[in-house]
């Protein structure tokens, strides 16, 4: 299992209806409303990097009100 935290700035207002439609996505592990720089802060997980890729260009973009994403992928060292 690849697992990821995506970074996610809204239109102004919009940071709460945007987590709980992400929060929905069959991959999503956790999708909250934060405060800085970002507005939403996801935990995803795929079975692969390209399967995450597709949850991330397919599913969470599609989404109104979403401006950026910033994908982190979680690397064991």
């Amino acid at each position: 299992m690849v697992q990821a935290y995506i970074l996610i700035q809204t239109e102004v207002g919009k940071a709460t209806a945007v987590s709980q439609v992400i929060g929905d996505i069959a991959g999503v592990i956790r999708a909250e409303d934060v405060t800085g720089p970002y507005d939403v802060i996801v935990r995803a997980e795929g079975e692969t990097v390209d399967d995450l890729t597709r949850l991330v260009l397919g599913r969470i973009h599609q989404v109104e009100g979403i401006t950026r994403t910033l994908t982190c992928p979680v690397v064991h060292l």
